[in-house]
């Protein structure tokens, strides 16, 4: 597995890493002994960066990971999040007693003392982020995280943020079918030595061997209202992803794996962090990292999956609430 320096001043970590979204039942549900096989296979394939937060599975991710390494002590770069509090009245919270609360709490459940990344899951607007990154300095200065990360943020509060104090990861959606980051967070990124953390990669699904069928997803999963995967939308975008899995088997790829390596080729700052509770899915992403393509395979690739082809916004209006826009 290659490295890459999880920003400028950080650890070497795999270039693909590991999403732990899904050992919460995320996508459905699963075991804990399943998550432990996947793990006990990142840590082999050099999948050494694990990436989860505090909400996934109301703190069940965390724990997950936190009984494996209990009974396998490896060193895995950790990252976690928090900010988002699920109450309607006020669904983001980034005052310092909340962050405390939220921090002590993934502490306990991961069962370490200190946490390598630690991200501001959503951004509070009413609060200056200014002030939240002095929250995570003083963290840092007790010994409690190392690096300071955003989810979810547009370039120019990134800006602003490393103002204070350099930010080592900003996390964003980021994929073939997903180019926002393109307009101003890769660049921003590469400018200020923070890695862009690419989540769902794979288009939530799309990107694989077994797409979603929306019409079997069970009510209340993520994507059964999301407006990419609803009629008429999700009828071309599907089209439109068929003929990526096609081009990407005759290159003797899968597509899962093609497409991240399409993430990693956008800059040497950018990690994907694909999702899996499966260690043979894990085993296939993992594969991108050694796969090498041309100034001419990108061009072919963008030819297929143009810049915004994607039918539907990516985010329903409930869904879209916290992201920060720009652009």
């Amino acid at each position: 597995m290659q490295k890459r320096n999880l920003g400028r001043e950080g650890p070497l970590v795999g270039a693909v890493a590991l999403g732990c979204m899904s050992f919460g039942g995320f996508y459905g549900p699963t075991d804990e002994a399943e998550s432990h096989r996947t793990l006990a296979r990142a840590w082999e394939l050099g999948v050494d960066h694990l990436d989860t937060a505090d909400i996934y599975g109301s703190g069940l991710s965390e724990e997950v990971v936190g009984t494996y390494l209990k009974a396998h002590p490896h060193r895995f770069t950790i990252a976690t999040k928090a900010g988002i509090t699920r109450r309607s009245e006020r669904p983001v919270d980034n005052s310092p007693d909340y962050l405390r609360r939220c921090l002590e709490a993934s502490l306990r459940r991961l069962g370490v003392e200190h946490i390598d990344l630690y991200y501001i899951h959503r951004r509070e607007q009413a609060r200056p982020i200014e002030e939240v990154v002095e929250t995570l300095v003083r963290f840092k200065e007790e010994g409690k995280i190392g690096g300071i990360g955003f989810s979810e943020i547009a370039p120019g509060s990134l800006e602003r943020a490393s103002a204070v104090h350099p930010v080592m990861a900003v996390q964003s959606e980021y994929s073939l079918w997903t180019r926002l980051p393109d307009l101003g967070l890769v660049q921003a990124c590469e400018r200020l030595g923070t890695a862009l953390v690419a989540f769902s990669p794979l288009a939530r699904g799309m990107f694989t061997d077994s797409p979603p069928v929306p019409a079997n997803l069970p009510d209340g999963e993520f994507r059964k209202n999301n407006p990419r995967f609803v009629e008429p939308n999700f009828g071309y975008n599907a089209r439109a992803v068929a003929r990526f899995a096609a081009y990407a088997r005759e290159k003797g790829h899968s597509p899962a794996a093609l497409a991240i390596a399409w993430t990693l080729h956008r800059g040497p700052h950018v990690i994907p962090i694909p999702g899996t509770r499966s260690a043979a899915h894990l085993e296939e992403n993992a594969r991108a990292a050694g796969i090498v393509l041309s100034a001419q395979d990108m061009a072919e690739i963008e030819t297929i999956l143009p810049v915004g082809f994607a039918h539907g916004d990516r985010y329903s209006e409930a869904q879209a609430r916290t992201p920060e826009k720009y652009c």
